[in-house]
């Protein structure tokens, strides 16, 4: 059933877009150069998808409020035609499937989810989780479970080997053994917003005397050292959380970092943003990205002056913590760097008529 949630992006953009008053408007919306019928294909995307027709492709969920009674449209998967038409004035898309026409309305279809098409490239996002999590109080670090000692009085351990853990650790679960990373911290405040903890490898527990544990090492990508962290694994189901849109607040941030120590980004990067939870981001938030104009010097006055900022792309957030986000960038007109202003995305939103 996870796999149902997957296809409903594009298929409420399809129903979406004949809402006759708050469509996208037909001038703003719409690529001069949409196509009048489009096949998806495997390794096709929502977004993808959606900007073959839009020329915004994370306004689709914006008129998906006006249809708060869809909850379970149809799937878009491999060998679906999306069709264009004019119904009374307004743009509509259709959906082909075999050999006839789909009218997308809230029924549910039952497919492995291997065929289901992501809304966007997920395979990114689950990598980048599976290794990166992000402590939103270092003050806490101190009452997490941690390595004391590997077997054999070993100073570092690896797959296959045990080793002792002190903390609050049960048996049953597995458990992610953690390195702290980069400290996070505002740039104008200097507050501290998170700190990043990478993984190690994960680790069960066979035994324990007190509170000292005895874990079996079920797989490590780098060595594992004493005071490494030990947390319980974070469970996350990531298709159900993007339905893109912009933020209900509006946010006024910048890229704080990218994990690896990257300066210069591009399209389907992960980078750190100075902004959270505590500020109105959620999974599916886009941002748009923005460039400070340069600086130059008044030729008559000798003032200097900093130019406007350029619009460079848009970041999907897909991980908000506390403080702040991990997000995902989806499109890069230029490179990105450490720095960048993001705020909330333009609309061009008013009625679909031709």
């Amino acid at each position: 059933m996870r796999s149902l949630v997957c296809g409903a992006g594009l298929a409420l953009l399809l129903t979406s877009i004949q809402v006759p008053a708050q469509g996208l408007a037909w001038e703003q919306g719409l690529r001069k150069d949409a196509p009048d019928r489009y096949t998806v294909v495997r390794g096709d995307t929502l977004w993808d998808i959606s900007g073959r027709f839009l020329r915004h492709p994370w306004q689709w969920p914006a008129v998906w409020q006006v249809n708060p009674q869809i909850r379970n449209p149809h799937l878009i998967y491999p060998g679906d035609v999306i069709y264009l038409y004019d119904c009374g004035g307004r743009a509509c898309l259709g959906l082909e499937r075999g050999q006839g026409v789909v009218r997308l309305s809230p029924e549910v279809r039952r497919i492995p989810v291997r065929e289901a098409i992501e809304p966007i490239p997920l395979e990114t996002v689950r990598h980048f989780l599976r290794d990166h999590r992000v402590a939103d109080d270092p003050e806490s670090l101190g009452e997490l479970a941690y390595v004391v000692a590997g077997n054999d009085r070993r100073i570092i351990s690896g797959a296959g080997d045990r080793l002792y853990a002190r903390g609050g650790l049960e048996r049953g679960p597995r458990y992610g053994i953690y390195r702290v990373g980069d400290s996070y911290t505002d740039a104008a405040s200097g507050e501290t917003l998170g700190l990043e903890l990478f993984s190690i490898g994960q680790a069960r527990v066979e035994r324990s005397e007190g509170d000292i544990a005895v874990l079996g090492v079920l797989s490590a990508s780098q060595e594992v050292r004493n005071d490494d962290i030990v947390l319980p694994l974070e469970e996350r189901e990531l298709a159900d959380e993007f339905v893109p849109r912009a933020p209900d607040s509006e946010i006024d941030g910048s890229i704080m970092a990218v994990p690896g120590g990257v300066r210069f980004i591009g399209r389907l990067q992960v980078v750190a943003l100075d902004r959270g939870r505590r500020d109105g981001l959620e999974p599916g938030h886009v941002l748009q990205v923005e460039q400070q104009g340069e600086r130059v010097i008044d030729p008559r006055t000798g003032e200097t002056l900093r130019l406007p900022g350029t619009d460079a792309g848009l970041i999907l957030v897909f991980r908000p913590y506390e403080k702040m986000s991990y997000g995902l960038v989806m499109r890069a007109t230029r490179t990105l760097e450490v720095g960048d202003r993001v705020g909330n995305p333009r609309r061009g939103v008013g009625v679909a008529q031709r």
